[in-house]
């Protein structure tokens, strides 16, 4: 197999994988942090959900990165990268679910019904803030995920 970047046990994996666990518990920090996220299903059980997952996925992924560069190991077995190819499109897709869904619904708050003028302890700022920070952890899972499946093709 082919060295890529972001590759598993490689620094730049490593960082694509710490970008992705800290973007996505930050989005779970100001989403929670917002007064009546938890009314709204698309904020709470989706977004909050997703990346939860999100977090435990690349967290998991970051320590074993940290651990085959520590012990100078190769990940580059096509059953393990196969693995990782699936979680992560599987995460990827999840995770624009949730954004995309949690944007409409803030969408519809601050332009379409006027909730945010109306409504002051909304914490629509907080919504917008968490929901550009789970668009930022798609990004950064989409470029894994893509450096995953170039790497598989490779084999």
């Amino acid at each position: 197999m082919k060295v890529v970047v972001g590759s598993p046990g490689t620094v730049g994996g490593l960082l694509l994988r710490t970008g992705q666990c800290l973007f996505a518990a930050s989005s779970i920090a100001f989403m929670v942090s917002a007064s009546g996220f938890s009314s709204y299903t698309a904020f709470c059980s989706y977004l909050v959900a997703s990346m939860g997952l999100q977090t435990l996925w690349s967290l998991g992924l970051g320590c074993l990165d940290s651990y085959a560069l520590r012990m100078k190991r190769n990940l580059h077995n096509p059953v393990l990268v196969s693995l990782f190819v699936v979680g992560d499109w599987v995460t990827a897709t999840l995770s624009l679910a949730a954004a995309c869904s949690s944007a409409g619904v803030t969408l519809l708050f601050s332009k379409d019904v006027g909730f945010c003028s109306l409504y002051p302890l909304l914490s629509c700022r907080k919504y917008e803030i968490s929901i550009a920070l789970a668009f930022i952890t798609w990004l950064l899972i989409a470029v894994s995920s893509l450096f995953m499946f170039w790497l598989l093709a490779s084999v």
